[in-house]
């Protein structure tokens, strides 16, 4: 008898989308169920019990967030996987899916393929870990001696940490992976890093999905080593992103600054090497870091959790990340984690962060340049923003150390509102060095303001 094809729930309250998803997705040979509200998608899946659920957020009377949480409350359909499939393209929608406990989060309009790929992937990695507790169970009701018990447990460990760090481990499962329980939890400083490939949708699109998942993987090896050679851990990767977390104490702000110089050097290797990939252009990424306190421990249900780092300082540093692009530089890191660093490295230095934009950028092992004062979005209080363009070990733009000093006056002037000064400095920077984006932003931005100033 053959295997049954898996059964997917779509669930969409736009028909033209049930439509091309349920061609997508049966000319690969599932079997395809769909539910035009979140009403009807939680009483079909009772019904059917499926396999997968592809569950679209923005629908009326009830959410996707709201269907995926009662799907989570559910016992008979708590470990169903659910991928969002949106429009929303916000952090905090990411964020959110991810704390209900969401598998995989897909914006639209998406790549068939690159859904395709993530929808299979999905299924198998489901099959297995079902087909392996059944196997686990049956083994444990066999065994009288509880031989076989231990060793699954300790095969149950060392794959755990594949999924969980070992410092979330310390934290969740201090007494080992049995008195992991829901809200174990503890409230810390540390420093968040947060690293998105820029025009990773083009990339996939022009691949198969099998190409772009090795050299995705290639590409998290070399990152995931920068990181741990400077004491920090992969909290998850998103997709295309990875979000790291630095928890060493007193060190954690200069860790992640370190990490993150090292992985724009390790991106220059890959980037020599992405031929063998069939990537055409070089990959480029944009890293954010915040120093703050955060919650870190386990989220969710009883029936399903996860480890996670949550808390204003996980949702700033994503905002930063999303500010690389915006003005055009490769890192961005907050004044509370640039502190954090000089703090460690001087310990003479008064803890008042007004006194930082008065230290040489130079000092203290880093290279960096006061970028703005800026109101990321969802925060009501202004903070000041930093680009990091170097380490002792490595120069990320040389030529920013030679026009360091016009590029922040030119940055004093433009919160002063003097607009014309800032201007002068700005294309002196760029006479000297042509390549800066940043400062090509700021010309642009003075520009603007004379003339609305007439």
């Amino acid at each position: 008898m053959s295997e049954r094809s898996p059964h997917i729930l779509i669930v969409d309250d736009e028909p033209a989308n049930l439509i091309l998803l349920e061609e997508l997705l049966g000319s690969q040979g599932y079997q395809i169920c769909l539910a035009a509200s979140g009403i009807e998608a939680l009483e079909l899946a009772k019904h059917t019990e499926p396999d997968l659920v592809l569950l679209d957020v923005m629908m009326p009377e009830m959410d996707g967030f709201e269907v995926c949480d009662r799907l989570r409350n559910d016992d008979q359909l708590k470990i169903i996987p659910v991928i969002f499939l949106t429009a929303l393209n916000d952090d905090q929608s990411r964020i959110k899916g991810l704390e209900l406990m969401g598998d995989d989060y897909i914006t639209k309009p998406f790549n068939s393929r690159l859904l395709l790929a993530k929808v299979s992937s999905t299924l198998q990695l489901h099959k297995m870990r079902t087909q392996r507790f059944e196997a686990d169970s049956q083994a444990l009701s066999e065994d009288n001696n509880g031989s076989v018990a231990i060793q699954i447990e300790e095969d149950a460990s060392d794959k755990l940490r594949l999924f969980v760090p070992e410092q979330f481990l310390e934290r969740i499962a201090p007494q080992g992976v049995d008195s992991i329980k829901l809200g174990n939890f503890t409230e810390e400083e540390l420093t968040v890093l947060f690293c998105d490939i820029r025009g990773f949708t083009t990339i996939a699109e022009s691949q198969t999905a099998s190409e772009t998942y090795k050299w995705l993987n290639v590409f998290f090896n070399q990152m995931s080593a920068c990181i741990e050679s400077n004491f920090g851990f992969i909290d998850k990767y998103l997709g295309d992103a990875i979000m790291a977390v630095f928890d060493r104490e007193n060190c954690h702000g200069k860790d992640a600054l370190n990490s993150a110089v090292f992985m724009q050097k390790s991106l220059k290797t890959f980037n020599q090497q992405r031929h063998n990939f069939k990537i055409k252009e070089p990959i480029k990424i944009g890293i954010g870091i915040n120093t703050g306190t955060g919650m870190i421990g386990t989220l969710g249900s009883e029936s399903r959790m996860d480890s996670t780092v949550i808390g204003d300082v996980v949702n700033t540093a994503s905002r930063l990340e999303g500010l690389t692009k915006t003005y055009g530089c490769k890192i961005i890191a907050s004044q509370a984690t640039i502190f954090h660093a000089h703090q460690l490295l001087n310990s003479n230095l008064l803890a008042d962060e007004k006194l930082l934009d008065q230290l040489p950028k130079t000092r203290n092992s880093f290279y960096y340049r006061r970028l703005d004062q800026v109101n990321p979005r969802g925060k009501q209080q202004a903070i000041k923003i930093y680009e990091l363009f170097g380490n002792e070990n490595y120069l990320i733009d040389t030529y920013k150390i030679e026009t360091l000093s016009l590029f922040e006056k030119g940055v004093e002037a433009w919160q002063s509102g003097e607009f014309s000064q800032a201007l002068l400095y700005f294309k002196r920077v760029i006479e000297r060095d042509p390549t800066d984006i940043v400062a090509e932003r700021y010309v642009e931005r003075c520009q603007d303001q004379l003339k609305i100033h007439g």
